[in-house]
């Protein structure tokens, strides 16, 4: 499943696995480990852009002080990160990995992750929604799929604000909706946040097939990138299904873009961290695990991706207000059944390919 973060080269870069191996046992200066004074290197997996800078900036500095040893961060989508765990499942050289809670749903079916330590980990601490199956993983971070809109566009042609998933289906907004694939998360979101707003769920996405068909009427295209900001900028879209990071994101360049939480209920996208089963250092991942918990980490990487905070105790900052999900909209979001998801997701793929983009 495409994720809905971009990549950007890795600072010590593994194109294989000789380049990996070598990113193991070495990146830069190693300190001493706790142990034994064994030079120790941390292999994490996880978003490029925004996340690669914030981890590099405020995230790992402190923890490498901590634990004596050294970080090596390799960038990529989710997806890429489930990949490449597969491929080193007989000799795992990734210690954690940072996926989104779909791709996270298939590394755990696979065998490919180990449990949270709770001892270590202040799992307790964390809002329901970021909560993996048994502590499988644990989610760190938190936007919604929902709807972007352009309000002058909007105004300017006489159309009221969308605040449900039919609004799309609106016939003044013929050609002007930009709706996303269902081979990336967004789509699914769409897909089952129609089928519930119309008596459907995980197990019977069949109302949110109709209804998404009647919305595809309005379609400009269909975007597989997970990133329509080109369409905004463009006037292509005047409205899409999107993440509110991304809405955010934009809206930082002084475009006119708002996000709606649909009334039907906007879907909760989580990044999770997980330890990777047979981890070449274990207990340092699930340390790193926990520090990606501590209030002031949280905060900070909210300040730099628009991902909410899921812990107690992490303050929300006033300046970044409406661009991540507040408190009192976390309990609101919808929780997908991803194991359901994974199960149907090439069926629903042929039924959307042929009853939607069909069109």
């Amino acid at each position: 499943m495409p994720s809905p973060r971009s990549a950007l080269p890795a600072l010590c870069a593994a194109t294989s696995a000789l380049a990996l191996t070598f990113a193991v046992t070495g990146c830069g200066s190693p300190g001493a480990a706790a142990g034994g004074g064994k030079a120790d290197a941390l292999v994490v997996a996880g978003y490029g852009g925004s996340y690669e800078t914030a981890f590099h900036d405020s995230v790992l500095p402190a923890f490498e002080k901590t634990c004596g040893c050294k970080v090596t961060y390799i960038p990529g989508s989710s997806t890429d990160t489930v990949a490449k765990l597969k491929a080193q499942r007989a000799s795992p050289q990734i210690d954690v990995a940072l996926i989104d809670n779909g791709p996270q749903a298939q590394a755990l079916e696979a065998g490919l992750l180990t449990s949270i330590d709770t001892d270590v980990v202040p799992v307790d601490d964390v809002a329901k929604i970021a909560r993996m199956e048994n502590d499988s993983g644990v989610g760190f971070g938190l936007t919604a799929t929902g709807i972007a809109y352009n309000p002058e566009w909007f105004k300017e042609h006489g159309i009221p604000k969308p605040t449900t998933w039919e609004d799309l289906a609106n016939p003044k907004l013929k050609d002007k909706v930009v709706l996303p694939s269902i081979t990336n998360t967004y789509g699914v979101g769409l897909l089952v946040g129609a089928s519930k707003a119309n008596g459907g769920s995980e197990k019977d996405v069949g109302p949110g097939l109709t209804a998404v068909k009647k919305i595809a009427k309005n379609a400009a295209t269909f975007d597989t990138t997970a990133d329509v900001s080109n369409y905004f900028l463009q006037g292509q879209a005047a409205v899409s299904v999107w993440g509110l990071s991304r809405t955010s994101t934009l809206a930082d360049k002084d475009f006119p873009i708002e996000f709606v939480y649909p009334k039907d209920g906007a879907i909760g996208l989580v990044t999770t961290a997980n330890v990777v089963k047979k981890a070449p250092h274990e207990e340092l991942a699930q340390k790193l695990v926990a520090h990606l918990l501590e209030p002031s980490v949280q905060q900070a990487l909210a300040k730099a991706t628009y991902d909410s905070p899921v812990v107690q105790g992490a303050k929300e900052d006033p300046a970044l207000k409406n661009k991540i999900v507040s408190a009192d909209k976390v309990d609101s979001l919808l929780k997908l059944d991803w194991k359901t998801v994974n199960r149907n997701r090439s069926a629903w793929t042929d039924k959307w390919n042929k009853q939607v983009e069909s069109k």
